[in-house]
């Protein structure tokens, strides 16, 4: 079951709504002020929540009065984001694969929590993704994948130890091509903006939580 979390922080329509339609999600959970950007663009969410403190009375009243989906309000005054609530609802949902849009632009505190989500869907084998127009930002569940160059999200690739280190990693098939490397997180730029210069690019490691940006300007 694909999920989609429409959060409360910068959402480009010209990309966000094209992207909802070609990717027909399953469920679509509006998280707070991400409802707005749903309003605006006649999108009928599956599930919204959250404590609605940076949302116009009159568009949450619309999906009140509407009963379009089943609406779940919190105080605002609770130990998690608005994000962190419905990554935990979908979770529960069962679904098989997140995306978050709304995560970037913003507050900066909000995206690196929207990170440590990411990780949280790792633990479970749970393919998570935060998309905007220039950034695919995931931590893989393999430890052995492939990317093609056709389907890659933009030009570069850049990868980043969440962790003391990666171990072991090697990249095939990029122009910075590394054999069983140990990247630290001390690595500074090493394993940033990558490019694809085969048909299919391999990527494997052997320990350690790999965080992955697929991007372009």
């Amino acid at each position: 079951m694909r999920t989609c979390i429409i959060s409360g922080g910068m959402i480009e329509p010209d990309f966000a709504f094209p992207y909802l339609q070609k990717q027909q999600f399953d469920i679509i959970l509006a998280a707070d002020r991400g409802l707005e950007f749903c309003y605006h663009y006649q999108i009928m969410p599956t599930y919204i929540l959250g404590d609605f403190d940076s949302l116009s009375p009159e568009i949450l009243n619309y999906y009140k009065e509407n009963h379009v989906a089943p609406i779940r309000e919190f105080n605002p005054m609770k130990d998690n984001t608005d994000t962190d609530i419905a990554f935990q609802q979908v979770i529960v949902l069962g679904s098989s694969e997140i995306t978050i849009l709304g995560a970037t632009g913003g507050r900066l505190d909000h995206f690196l929590s929207i990170v440590q989500n990411l990780k949280t869907a790792w633990e479970k084998k749970i393919p998570a993704y935060i998309v905007d127009s220039r950034n695919l930002i995931t931590i893989p569940v393999e430890t052995s994948f492939e990317i093609r160059k056709e389907d890659q999200f933009g030009k570069y690739v850049s990868f980043f130890p969440l962790e003391k280190e990666v171990a072991s990693i090697t990249l095939e098939g990029f122009a910075y091509p590394l054999d069983h490397h140990c990247l630290p997180n001390t690595s500074g730029g090493l394993c940033v903006s990558n490019e694809i210069v085969e048909e299919t690019a391999h990527v494997s490691y052997e320990g350690g939580i790999l965080l992955m940006v697929q991007s372009r300007d």
